[in-house]
């Protein structure tokens, strides 16, 4: 069983000493799924904090966009670095998006996260992605080994950042439902606290991963899937949504410029007076 039920609006009434891991473990056992939106900058993690969200986590094609690039191709000092830029932004308990832990063996992956835990993060997530097209997934045994050293550096200190288990099948065109249930039983066994398996849309294989695991599961939004009534329906603890509201905000950007360009009318100032109310109420010091 896991901590007590706790709902995103009481995480501002915690006891002092709470550290914010605590904090973001507890609000997986909630009566309702926590709603984990993922800012791509310090200004998105403030707007978020202010929109009454309980909780952050970093995106990797979100931190890529930032530097007009696409994702997968930061690096991890960058990736680090853009976490605590986010950490520092916000007093919501924030989660970073570590990719497969830049390093193949176990030990590499050990310490991206010992790495992380020095950038004041509530959690981070790592997956069992490769990065490399021919063979796109790790062996499941070597992706089980590799959540159990992340594991093991996540929960070694005085703070025990929440650790997410990630398995991509769905991501990379393997739609195997029982090597991914399979896969996050491993990683559950590992020493996981949360499990993800991104890219599934199917309510009934959605079901199927709940109830074969005993730990809170993430979904990832996504177009044509489950809203969030069915999801918590179906047991699903945590529910983000990548860099998708990233690419929301840079695609009313495209449609207001070429409104400008193509047509020179301004409409962009109706979107533009929500944006800069939300900013002057969310960035007060």
């Amino acid at each position: 069983m896991g901590p007590g039920p706790v709902t995103p609006g009481t995480i501002l009434a915690m006891d002092a000493p709470r550290t914010k891991a605590e904090t973001f473990l507890e609000l997986h056992y909630g009566a309702v799924p926590l709603l984990l939106p993922n800012p791509w900058d310090r200004g998105s993690a403030r707007l978020f904090q202010w929109l009454g969200f309980a909780a952050l986590a970093t995106t990797s094609s979100g931190c890529a966009a930032t530097q007009g690039r696409l994702d997968g191709s930061m690096d991890r000092d960058a990736v680090i670095s853009h976490a605590a830029a986010i950490v520092g932004a916000t007093d919501l308990p924030v989660s970073a998006d570590l990719e497969n832990g830049f390093g193949d063996d176990p030990e590499h992956v050990a310490q991206t996260v010992r790495l992380a835990l020095d950038t004041g993060l509530a959690g981070c997530s790592i997956e069992d992605s490769t990065r490399r097209r021919p063979d796109p997934i790790y062996e499941t045994a070597l992706a089980a080994d590799r959540v159990a050293a992340a594991a093991e550096a996540a929960h070694a200190g005085p703070v025990r950042l929440v650790l997410s288990a990630r398995a991509e099948n769905y991501l990379h065109r393997r739609p195997d439902l029982g090597d991914t249930i399979a896969r996050l039983q491993a990683y559950q066994d590992a020493g996981a606290d949360v499990l993800f398996a991104p890219g599934l849309t199917d309510l009934d294989d959605i079901r199927r991963v709940v109830s074969s695991v005993d730990k809170p599961v993430n979904v990832l939004a996504r177009p044509g899937g489950p809203d969030v009534s069915e999801l918590a329906e179906a047991g699903v603890a945590r529910i983000s949504v990548g860099g998708a509201l990233c690419f929301a905000a840079l695609g009313a950007v495209v449609d207001a410029a070429r409104q400008l360009q193509e047509h020179g009318t301004f409409g962009l100032f109706d979107q533009a007076a929500v944006g800069l109310g939300a900013a002057r109420a969310a960035f007060t010091d």
